[in-house]
């Protein structure tokens, strides 16, 4: 049997990264989730989620003191704002580390190594390539990794559409660099993904 979600990781806070933290926060209170929900994430990530909370008070309300009864005080999160390179999260035998990473111009941003019971998965984030990231692969069962693809990188006919490669090279990886990465690192499985 599963059971609600406990904990949600955020890897930096840019919108295109966290525009769906409303839907766990508040379907998961919906369906039933009576715990504060652990959200763990860079600076910044509590004042995210008290607006988060503010901006829906008046459902929250409707929901709790209308024909809804949704278990109050559900809605509740618990925030734990991390600078990286330590256990975030030990709970059930799974145990996450957050190793900073680079993106950009953001301050913080966090790829996760995720450990349970014989199993290391490493979640890249959103990165250029990282020493970092790079020592946590290391023989992990699964790597899922951003990547884009280098040989489509042209500037882009929209507003700042000629800083396009210049902004990937300094935000994320391409699928060359990540072949060198994968070839060191040796994970037993890389999953691509766009970051």
């Amino acid at each position: 049997r599963r059971g609600p979600i406990t904990a949600a990781f955020l890897t930096h806070l840019h919108s295109d990264h966290t525009l769906g933290l409303p839907d766990i926060i508040f379907t998961s209170w919906v369906m039933g989730r009576r715990l504060p929900l652990g959200i763990v994430g860079p600076a910044g990530t509590q004042a995210m989620t008290d607006h988060l909370l503010a901006a829906w008070s008046e459902d929250i309300a409707v929901r709790t003191e209308g024909l809804e009864h949704a278990a109050p005080g559900g809605q509740r999160v618990s925030v734990r704002e991390v600078s990286g390179g330590a256990t975030v999260y030990d709970s059930a035998g799974v145990r996450v580390t957050a190793i900073p990473v680079p993106h950009g111009n953001w301050k913080q941003a966090f790829a996760y190594r995720l450990q349970g019971p014989g199993k290391t998965v490493l979640l890249s984030g959103a990165t250029r390539p990282s020493p970092a990231l790079e020592r946590a692969a290391r023989g992990v069962d699964v790597l899922i990794h951003e990547v884009y693809p280098e040989v489509r990188l042209k500037p882009e006919e929209r507003p700042g559409g000629d800083a396009w490669p210049r902004y990937m090279r300094s935000f994320h990886t391409s699928d060359r660099e990540l072949g060198a990465i994968a070839a060191r690192a040796r994970p037993r499985l890389l999953v691509l993904y766009h970051g």
